[in-house]
């Protein structure tokens, strides 16, 4: 029997009656799992009320008291760590070792926001005039709205929550409605932690919480991750306000291959890349480029590794990939399969109207080979196990490609020249350069990086960026006359 989810504010589980709800669905057996609330605009505002109370008790409480909370928080983390990994499967789709790997990249934030009281300095210079000092120093913001989508219902959060938490903000979360119960889970971790009421709160609820929480007055600063109509929306709806906003959105990723590249290396990682997590990640292959010679291996291996591919529910044994979020998303990827079938593309794996182990979402890997530049499957982000594969003379020529997308959150090269390595690096307009990486994914204590319609703000999440994005620099100016000093 399916549960009902409840909010999180001001420490406590609070169910939501009468409210309109939605069902939380696996999407490989199509079981009912849980039932989710869509917050209204008075829920929202509890929560950032909540929030707002607990502000400046929990800014003063000392940056190496707040880390301690985080400390133990990453002890809950990893002694819960199998459940949590299954509730993301369940709720989600991916594979156990997908979502084991998401949750490792969870608890790596933890231990990097861990390091606040020293990442948070400021910066002092003595005598910048004559018994003149000036500091910087950063203090937190207020309440800040975390707003987060279904494909990595535990990192994503994690991406902002420890470092918005140790800078001293207090928090407002809005998961997503989709796959709300990993959060469910772990804020039932999260309330073992004892903290102050209020400093974190989780709301559930669609688009209605999303803009309540957006157009609040009490919230300082909003970071969100979607797709690029949504984050482009929500920056401006936000900027509109006079308010900090950090929104990353959609991508449509090229891998590039040249012909020195070790094909059996690039075709694995290529095939991880494009179809691992069902090519529900922001960082998925979605183009491959070959480069002269490289064409015809590459695509008979890749062809040959879509096709072996085991499709099914991501808790058995053996599987490599599981469905996609909904019978709505599986519809639109077969669809756009369809369209640049039309347009001229050909069909190499067909994974149209597949069927894994139950009555699931399932999309098998597909490929298609040169897809007219023109076709809207070359232009949209399809979020779906789909790989186009086209073919052009020189790096110069791939390089052009990679540089007119309208997107910029990933682009990878395969290659074993140092030089060609380098100037891709140097010339590719995007956040995020993988060499011989597929998912050039940062580690915690980089910025996750995006440019042009992938991404909509200054500062990114992760790292120091976070830590910025979370402060507010002050500068102070001081003089203290040696003559005051007689009075003492």
């Amino acid at each position: 029997m399916s549960t009902s989810l409840h909010n999180y504010v001001n420490g406590v589980w609070q169910p939501l009656p009468g409210v309109e709800t939605l069902p939380v669905v696996d999407p490989a057996t199509a079981e009912r799992l849980a039932a989710v609330p869509l917050s209204d605009a008075a829920a929202v505002d509890a929560a950032v009320t909540a929030a707002s109370k607990a502000f400046p008790g929990w800014r003063r409480t000392p940056p190496t008291e707040r880390i301690q909370y985080l400390f133990t928080l990453k002890g809950l983390l990893e002694r819960n760590f199998d459940d949590l990994a299954a509730t993301i499967t369940r709720e989600c789709g991916k594979t156990l070792a997908e979502a084991g790997g998401e949750l490792r990249r969870a608890i790596e934030n933890v231990e990097v926001a861990a390091g606040i009281p020293t990442m948070m300095m400021g910066a002092v210079v003595e005598d910048i005039a004559s018994g003149i000092d000036e500091l910087m120093i950063r203090q937190p913001l207020g309440v800040v709205a975390i707003i987060t989508p279904f494909n990595f219902p535990a990192m994503i959060p994690f991406w902002f929550i420890p470092y918005a938490l140790a800078c001293g903000n207090t928090v407002v979360l809005k998961p997503s409605e989709k796959t709300p119960m990993t959060m469910g889970k772990t804020f039932e971790l999260i309330e073992q932690l004892k903290l102050p009421a209020g400093v974190i709160n989780m709301v559930h609820g669609g688009r209605g919480a999303v803009e309540a929480l957006v157009d609040h007055p009490a919230v300082r600063a909003v970071s969100l991750v979607g797709s690029s109509p949504v984050a482009r929306e929500v920056y401006a709806r936000a900027a509109a306000r006079g308010k900090r906003a950090q929104c990353q959105g959609g991508a449509k990723n090229p891998i590039v291959i040249l012909p020195d590249a070790d094909m059996e290396m690039t075709t694995r990682i290529a095939a991880d890349s494009a179809f691992g997590c069902a090519g529900q990640r922001c960082l998925a292959a979605s183009v491959a480029i070959t480069v002269g010679d490289a064409a015809k291996e590459f695509v008979e291996r890749i062809a040959d590794a879509a096709a072996s591919r085991r499709v099914g529910n991501g808790l058995e044994q053996g599987i490599e990939m599981g469905p996609v979020i909904s019978p709505e998303s599986r519809g639109r990827i077969e669809q756009l399969i369809g369209v640049g079938e039309a347009s001229g593309g050909r069909v190499l794996v067909d994974g149209r109207q597949a069927r894994g182990s139950g009555a699931g979402n399932f999309v098998k890997p597909t490929v298609l080979q040169d897809v007219p530049a023109s076709s809207e499957l070359a232009r949209t982000e399809i979020f779906g196990p789909v790989l186009t594969v086209n073919r052009v003379e020189t790096l110069e020529e791939a390089i052009a490609l990679v540089n007119g997308s309208a997107y910029g959150n990933m682009a990878c090269l395969f290659t074993g020249s140092g030089l060609a390595a380098r100037r891709f690096r140097y010339e590719a307009e995007v956040g995020n350069v993988g060499i011989n990486v597929g998912v050039a994914a940062p580690m915690a204590f980089f910025p996750f990086s995006g440019w042009k319609e992938s991404f909509f703000g200054d500062l990114h999440a992760q790292g120091r960026d976070a830590v910025d994005f979370y402060t507010d620099k002050k500068i102070v100016v001081e003089r203290w006359p040696q003559e005051w000093s007689r009075r003492f």
